[in-house]
C-alpha cells in the first residue's frame, strides 16, 4: 500500500491531481474549505438557476481537461458544446469585426479567416497577414508587453481593438500594455498553429461544478481516497519521521506527501509554516492579482442573441454569452476582465451600466428582469512581462510538499487548462519520486 497524498484544495488543479494519484494506486485525502468542489470556478445557484461562480470558455486546446474529462467517462458532448471558431465582436459606436474559421487545417484556417473578416480594410487585411507569422512565432527574451509586440508586426489597429486585445484581455486576465507577449504568443501558437479542432470554442453545456469537479471528486472516492468538505487547513507540520501532518478543525491528517492547491494569498499563509520555502513565498507574494467580474442578466425566454458567444470593444462590457446553449433560455452571462473603471463601481451601478449597454448593442434587447453581479477579486495572478520567472514550480524546497494551481509554472495564463495541467505535472512529479510508472493518458 503506498503512502497516502493529502490534497489541500478542491479547484480544478487539486482535483486533476487528485484523480491522476488515484488512477495509479495512490490513496489521496482532499480536504476542501468550502461546502463543495471547484475553487473559483464552482456551481452557484441563482433565482433558482445552477450557474457557474464566474462564466468560462474552454477552447479545442485544452488538451489535458479533455483528457480528464475521458479518464472521467465523461463524454465530451454531453458536458460541451463544441464550435467552429467563430468571433463577431461589436462597438457601441462603429462598425463589427466578424470572422470564421474554414474547415482548413491550421495555421491556414486562421489565414483564410483572416483574410475574409468582415469589418477590416483590403489594406487592413494585408497588414494583418504580413505580421502574422512572425507575431505566432515570437519568444524572444526580454519578455515585452502585448500592446509592444502588436505594433512590432504592424497590426492594424482594428484588428488590434477588435481582436487580439479582447483575446488577449480574456486569456491573460491583464491589458495589452501589462501583458506578456511571451504567455500571448504561446497560447496562439497552441490555439492556432497545432490543429484546426485546436481553435475550436467549447461552452459548457452544464455548470461547471458538474463538468469536472463533482464528477473527479466521486472518482478520488471510489478509489479508497476520502474526500472532506467544510475543512479548513490551519496548518501543515513536519514530524520526527519527516512525515507531514496537515493540521484541521475537524482533525489531523498525516501524509509521506501534501499538495496545497489551493490560490495563492492561501498557499502563502501555509507555506509560512516552513523557513526553507522562503523562495516560494517570495514569488508568490510578487505575482500579484487581477479580477473577474461576472453579471448575469435574466430576459425574457424568447431572447436570443446571434451566436452563443460575442464580444464587445470600447465600452464595459468585454463579452457575452447567450446561455441558451445551457438551456437556460433568455439568460446572459456578461465578462469583465481584468481591473478598469468598473472595479470601482458598487454591484447596483455596474448591473445598470452593463444592461444599457447591451440595449444599445442589441436592438430590441430592452432591460432585464433581474441582475446578479458576481465579483471575483484575486481572479488570476497577473500575467506580465517577466511573471513567468517569478511562477512556482509544482516541488517547494521542502521535501514532500508541492504546489499546484493555474499560477504554477506551466507556461500558461490562468486558464482551467493551466489549473488541470499544473495538477497533473505535480501527481507525476509525485510518482516520479516514488519511482511508479505513469501511465499513458
Amino acid at each position: 500500500m503506498h503512502a497516502p497524498v493529502v490534497i489541500i484544495g478542491a479547484g480544478w488543479a487539486g482535483i486533476a491531481a487528485g484523480v491522476e494519484l488515484a488512477r495509479h494506486g495512490l490513496r489521496v485525502t482532499l480536504l476542501e474549505s468550502a461546502g463543495q468542489p471547484g475553487g473559483r470556478a464552482r456551481s452557484v445557484e441563482i433565482h433558482g438557476l445552477v450557474v457557474d461562480n464566474g462564466q468560462h470558455l474552454l477552447i479545442g486546446a485544452y488538451g489535458a481537461t479533455l483528457a480528464l474529462l475521458r479518464h472521467l467517462g465523461i463524454a465530451e458532448t454531453a458536458v460541451l458544446a463544441r464550435l467552429p471558431l467563430q468571433l463577431d465582436v461589436r462597438r457601441p459606436d462603429g462598425p463589427a469585426l466578424a470572422l470564421a474559421a474554414p474547415r482548413l487545417p491550421a495555421p491556414l484556417h486562421l489565414l483564410v479567416a483572416l483574410l475574409r473578416a468582415r469589418g477590416l480594410s483590403w489594406a487592413e487585411r494585408r497588414s494583418a497577414l504580413a505580421g502574422l507569422p512572425g507575431l505566432m512565432r515570437w519568444d524572444e527574451s526580454p519578455d515585452i508587453s502585448v500592446s509592444g509586440l502588436l505594433e512590432r508586426y504592424a497590426q492594424p489597429d482594428t484588428l488590434r481593438r477588435m481582436l487580439w486585445e479582447p483575446l488577449c484581455v480574456a486569456a491573460l486576465n491583464v491589458a495589452p500594455g501589462q501583458a506578456s507577449a511571451r504567455v500571448f504568443t504561446r497560447m496562439l501558437r497552441e490555439s492556432f498553429s497545432t490543429t484546426r479542432a485546436a481553435s475550436d470554442l467549447l461552452i459548457p453545456r452544464r455548470a461547471l461544478g458538474e463538468v469536472v469537479p463533482q464528477p473527479g471528486a466521486d472518482y478520488i472516492r471510489r478509489h479508497g481516497g476520502g474526500v472532506h468538505y467544510g475543512t479548513r487547513c490551519r496548518a501543515i507540520t513536519t514530524g520526527e519521521d519527516r512525515n507531514l501532518t496537515v493540521c484541521t478543525d475537524a482533525g489531523r491528517y498525516a501524509a509521506q506527501d501534501v499538495v496545497v492547491a489551493t490560490a495563492p494569498v492561501a498557499a502563502q499563509r501555509l507555506l509560512g509554516e516552513f523557513a526553507d520555502t522562503a523562495a516560494e513565498l517570495g514569488r508568490l507574494n510578487a505575482l500579484g492579482d487581477e479580477p473577474i467580474a461576472t453579471v448575469y442578466l435574466q430576459y425574457p425566454p424568447d431572447t436570443r442573441l446571434d451566436t452563443a458567444m460575442t464580444g464587445l470593444a470600447g465600452g464595459i462590457v468585454q463579452w457575452v454569452f447567450d446561455r441558451r446553449v445551457a438551456n437556460q433560455p433568455g439568460l446572459l452571462a456578461v465578462v469583465i476582465s481584468a481591473s478598469g473603471p468598473h472595479t470601482a463601481m458598487d454591484t447596483g451601478t455596474l448591473a445598470e451600466a452593463v444592461a444599457t449597454e447591451l440595449a444599445g448593442v442589441f436592438p430590441g434587447l430592452g432591460m432585464p428582469e433581474w441582475t446578479r453581479v458576481i465579483r471575483e477579486k484575486r481572479a488570476t495572478f497577473r500575467c506580465t512581462p517577466g511573471s513567468d520567472a517569478l511562477r512556482p514550480a509544482n516541488a517547494t524546497t521542502h521535501p514532500g510538499l508541492w504546489l499546484a494551481g493555474d499560477y504554477t509554472d506551466t507556461g500558461l495564463p490562468a486558464t482551467l487548462e493551466g489549473a488541470v495541467r499544473s495538477g497533473l505535472e505535480c501527481a507525476h512529479a509525485i510518482l516520479n519520486t516514488r519511482e511508479i510508472e505513469i501511465k499513458a493518458c
